[in-house]
């Protein structure tokens, strides 16, 4: 039976791919910050499942999680899913330093803890893969999502970076690039950035957790979501720079 290992797994696009996996038949491994939320959750999935209270920005919090899995998985991990992250939409001016530093520790040096920490168990599984949580944003720096979408384009360059790097240890590192998921990360936010405005929130939990399904089955880098941002991200790579500045600069206003 194949193990995945969900970060932020407790609501969202974690919980509804925890559901989608157990559906599978996969054993799950669940670590998120509200413990309470996580041990609900597994229960609705028979609780059989591992889940673990995790703050991803504490290193020692993290290696203590791994072994205490590495023993529930037999030392295995066929898919580690880093899902955890946050967002502040806003001006940038507007956002405290507090809050743009945080979004990076999450987003981006909690992923690359995670990757870190669970090297070895994937390194022993053959044919593992890590699965990382990027955005369309990566594609071209939004206005109002300034912090967060350069935690994104870190993302993207790290996954890239590593599907080279860990080839040599037959471990398939991907993303998964989305537009704007109807979550309650998204769903909590006061400011009402002129793009999700224009743009919609067209996608569900439930549509990114058969996207990441989807996505284990390839060996794409960057697995892109929905045919509107597919078309965007295929005009960006024809068509002059000053394109998608534009149109993102229209979008924004």
């Amino acid at each position: 039976m194949k193990t995945i290992l969900i970060t932020g797994a407790a609501s969202g696009i974690g919980a509804a791919t925890a559901r989608k996996f157990a559906r599978e038949g996969w054993r799950l491994g669940l670590m998120d910050i509200n413990g309470k939320a996580l041990s609900e959750l597994n229960q609705t999935l028979g609780g059989q499942h591992w889940t673990c209270e995790v703050d991803i920005t504490k290193g020692e919090s993290i290696d203590t999680a791994l072994r205490e899995f590495a023993s529930f998985s037999n030392g295995k991990l066929d898919l580690l899913f880093n899902c955890a992250g946050i967002l502040r939409v806003g001006q940038f001016e507007d956002i405290d330093i507090e809050d743009h530093a945080r979004i990076i520790d999450i987003n981006v040096t909690g992923l690359i803890r995670m990757c870190r920490a669970a090297f070895p168990l994937l390194k022993q599984t053959e044919g593992a893969r890590v699965i990382n949580m990027s955005s369309a944003s990566a594609l071209y720096g939004t206005p109002h999502f300034a912090s967060y979408s350069a935690s994104k384009f870190a993302v993207r360059g790290l996954t890239e970076a590593l599907n080279i790097e860990w080839k040599a240890h037959d471990i398939v590192v991907q993303d998964i690039m989305t537009p704007f998921v109807k979550t309650p990360m998204v769903d909590s936010q006061t400011f009402k950035a002129p793009v999700i405005e224009r743009l919609g929130v067209n996608l569900s939990a439930e549509n990114l957790a058969d996207e990441v399904w989807l996505a284990s089955r390839t060996d794409e880098v960057h697995h892109l979501v929905g045919l509107q941002f597919k078309s965007l991200a295929l005009a960006s790579k024809w068509l002059p720079n000053f394109f998608t500045r534009g149109l993102m600069a229209a979008l924004s206003h």
